[in-house]
């Protein structure tokens, strides 16, 4: 009989722990990691990895698969890069608690601040759950290509004991505050890894109103916080526009320091936040040095919006001529977009900003309107695109007017051409603030929205996008090592939410590992497919370079392909290092 389920031999072992990688091999035996080194003897089944990087399998804490798990095995796109541990929940949207009243609310507030088709939604989930330890009972019964965790999101908990009490700017009694912070304890003993909430205008539900966190009071999340002091576990996740007169991180660091608790935040450079990026560091750090534990999440690249004609935007949605059109099939559509009579009289037109949200006109005006700020994507895109790239300085060199460059370069390639605008986190034009922020503790990588804004954006692919721009080939400033880069999207990721069996390869972890030809890792083109129940529309980007992706000891892909294997299951709190004891 075997001596080990499965040797991996002669990779370039990258273990996550940000020591220099090393040659050697690595046997799996019952979903674990056996012996890493020179392994002796024999396995049920060898691959030889010699030539590629062998890492651990990376763990993406921000996505928004809350209804997608629950029908979905493969769990693409975040699965086709790398990742084999996904957390959701976050930004204080989902699914659970639920009233069967209320499931058409929860979902208009879903495809509201994230960009998931209603329709998808409606079709795809069960919803054979109320309480939040029935939806962790309903996600333990399918099994996935990944591991999945979730947090108990404020938005659900509002609605569920709120009811129709829960408008914009509703005020929950203590009772009511005292029964939300129960049903957050219950998840979070059930296994959620943490609760969250979104307190930005940036998302809204479908009808425009804000989500319910944006207005709460800092007693109430406070109170909120301490259920999962109660019990002993969890993270606190947030998006905010940290507008300075909230003091959001002085309560940030009181709630962190009263109950131990890591409370974590998006950091983005943002035209919603009146505090910089620089200064959102800094008053982080000046309650950590009083004893807080605030972590910042950071994206790797610049946030935004994929614009297309099929997409959720672009750039002249508020043209009375595209108004007119906007909600016929494709198929009628794009003979209209690609006739130059159409196009002429659309760009004839101004903007009518009367149906735009008001409060969010800076950010319309951009995508209307902001050609200077708005790249070509071209087939070998870098996402550090400098200001020659941009429409504005295209047309100009080609001299033609922006929105005509605009309009043709959306109509390139049948009409699904492409249009980058990073709305966030690109305000000096370059990602150098990116760099020290990647050597820093305090801060972990994040904000792929892995399985959200499908109409918009493709950032699950962060992980690929690491390695490719930021370890190989970053030509307009400084890169960082491979040995940094997968620990930060390995351990440190990991660690934040107390997965400590994951992340590390060593004995006793979980054999959730990459194959990787680093010379060949290169993100493929977006698309938009409409694969989602009901035919939604989501983007989609895959990549070449993976060789196999393996979890818990089962290969799930192969040459990017999946292999129909679904080793993957629901995580119920933290996963403590007895795993690594036990294996010594």
């Amino acid at each position: 009989m075997p001596a080990f389920d499965m040797i991996i031999r002669n990779g370039t072992i990258v273990d996550g722990t940000g020591n220099a990688r090393f040659a050697g091999d690595v046997a799996i035996k019952d979903g674990l990691i056996a012996q890493v080194g020179e392994v002796r003897g024999d396995a049920a089944e060898e691959i030889d990895a010699g030539g590629n990087l062998v890492t651990p399998g990376f763990v993406d804490i921000h996505t928004h698969y809350d209804g997608q798990a629950t029908w979905d095995q493969e769990m693409a796109p975040s699965s086709w890069h790398g990742v084999t541990t996904v957390v959701m929940g976050n930004c204080g949207v989902g699914f659970a608690p639920a009233k069967p009243d209320r499931h058409e609310w929860l979902i208009s507030l879903m495809e509201g601040v994230e960009d998931i088709p209603g329709t998808a939604l409606a079709e795809g989930i069960t919803w054979d759950w109320e309480t939040f330890p029935e939806y962790l009972d309903a996600l333990e019964k399918l099994p996935r290509t990944v591991d999945i965790g979730t947090h108990v999101p404020h938005g659900a908990v509002r609605a569920y004991v709120l009811e129709d009490r829960e408008q914009p700017g509703a005020v929950p009694t203590e009772e009511d505050i005292a029964k939300m912070s129960e049903i957050v304890e219950e998840g979070v003993r059930a296994g959620a890894l943490g609760f969250s909430t979104s307190r930005t205008v940036l998302h809204k539900s479908v009808e425009g109103e804000l989500v319910p966190g944006t207005t709460a009071t800092a007693d109430e999340l406070v109170k909120i916080g301490r259920a999962m002091g109660r019990v002993g576990h969890g993270v606190f996740e947030m998006a905010s526009d940290l507008q300075r007169d909230w003091n959001e991180f002085e309560w940030m660091g009181d709630l962190s320091r009263e109950t131990g608790l890591p409370v974590t935040f998006a950091a983005l450079e943002s035209i919603a936040k009146e505090m910089p990026l620089k200064e959102q560091i800094a008053t982080m750090r000046a309650q950590n040095d009083n004893g807080a534990n605030i972590v910042a999440q950071i994206a790797l690249r610049g946030n935004g919006i994929i614009m297309a004609w099929q997409g959720t935007v672009n750039p002249f949605v508020y043209r009375p001529s595209w108004q007119a059109i906007a909600e016929l099939p494709w198929e009628e559509q794009k003979p209209k977009l690609l006739d130059p009579d159409f196009k002429k009289q659309l760009l004839s037109e101004a903007n009518d900003y009367s149906e735009a949200p008001q409060d969010i006109l800076p950010v319309v005006m951009v995508i209307t309107q902001g050609w200077a700020l708005q790249y070509e994507m071209d087939p070998d895109f870098d996402y550090e695109p400098d200001e020659t790239a941009s429409v504005n300085a295209r047309a100009n060199a080609k001299g033609i007017d922006p929105q005509e460059y605009a309009y043709d370069m959306l109509c390139a390639d049948d009409g699904k051409g492409f249009i980058y605008l990073p709305i966030l986190n690109y305000a000096e034009g370059n990602l150098d603030f990116l760099h020290p922020l990647q050597h820093a503790e305090d801060t972990v990588n994040s904000l792929s929205d892995g399985g959200a804004h499908c109409g918009t954006i493709c950032d699950a692919a962060s992980p690929t996008f690491m390695l490719e721009h930021w370890v190989r080939d970053r030509k307009r400033g400084d890169r960082i090592t491979l040995e940094n880069a997968i620990k930060r999207q390995c351990w440190d990721t990991a660690r934040l939410y107390g997965l400590e069996d994951r992340g590390i390869i060593a004995p006793g972890y979980m054999a959730d590992l990459n194959i990787i030809d680093f010379d060949a890792i290169k993100l493929g083109k977006p698309w938009l497919a409409f694969d989602l129940p009901a035919g939604g529309k989501r983007l989609l980007q895959k990549a070449d370079g993976y060789v196999a992706t393996i979890k818990n000891g089962k290969v799930t892909f192969k040459g990017g392909k999946w292999t129909g294997e679904t080793p993957g299951g629901l995580i119920r709190g933290p996963q403590r290092a007895a795993l690594a004891e036990a294996a010594e």
